[in-house]
């Protein structure tokens, strides 16, 4: 009886090429994803600070669509918007608000009220105090979200396969279908250091944008 092999890698180098364009697939839809869900978190975040009532609105609303399995999302959207980079893109932009609103928040609210006093002081207006000095001290915190928001992105650009839009997703999909071993340590196998990569990098971005947080913490 022949043993079989779990990973040929015979097929992995006749198709890198394949491997190349579904992985630069997998970043792009991370990147929008995370881009726009940045964007729509931020102003969601602003006006809860400023309109306190609202906070809580948002922070279920957000909360309900985290809760929405992700299959179920997406068999939702499909008859709406079709097998489409927008159908994929609602949904993952909808798994990450949650999270980054929370961060967002409570970066901002986690600056000394001292420093914020003394900017006042020296004269700095709302939107100066939040350019200024808000947002880059709230900076680590918001970071940190985005970090868990990225991992998670990476993990649910998988399941946008079954829309025609999961970039190395396709290769789990595919072997399956096949029962083809090697897609499918190939596709589990890139989705984990995609995620480990990009967790990597926006760390090190952290570092760069913020090292007084650093100092802080080894001192």
């Amino acid at each position: 009886m022949i043993a079989r092999t779990l990973v040929d890698w015979g097929w992995i180098l006749d198709h890198l090429d394949e491997i190349r364009d579904k992985v630069g697939e997998h970043l792009v839809l991370t990147g929008i994803a995370l881009g726009v869900g940045l964007g729509i978190s931020l102003l969601l975040a602003l006006v809860g600070l400023r309109f306190p009532r609202t906070l809580a609105p948002i922070t279920w609303a957000a909360s309900g669509l985290y809760t929405i399995p992700s299959l179920a999302l997406f068999a939702f959207l499909v008859p709406i918007t079709g097998f489409t980079t927008l159908t994929a893109e609602i949904g993952l932009v909808s798994y990450t608000l949650l999270i980054l609103i929370r961060n967002i928040v409570a970066g901002i609210q986690g600056v000394d009220p001292a420093v914020i006093e003394a900017a006042r002081g020296m004269g700095y207006g709302r939107r100066r105090l939040l350019l200024e000095i808000e947002l880059p001290l709230a900076l680590p915190v918001i970071l940190a979200g985005l970090r868990i928001a990225a991992v998670t992105t990476v993990g649910l650009v998988t399941v946008t396969a079954l829309i025609g839009q999961g970039g190395v997703g396709f290769f789990i999909l595919r072997g399956l279908s096949r029962f083809f071993d090697t897609e499918i340590v190939l596709g589990t196998a890139l989705s984990v250091l995609l995620a480990v990569a990009l967790d990597l990098s926006l760390a090190l971005l952290g570092r760069l944008l913020s090292p007084w947080a650093r100092r802080r913490v080894l001192a």
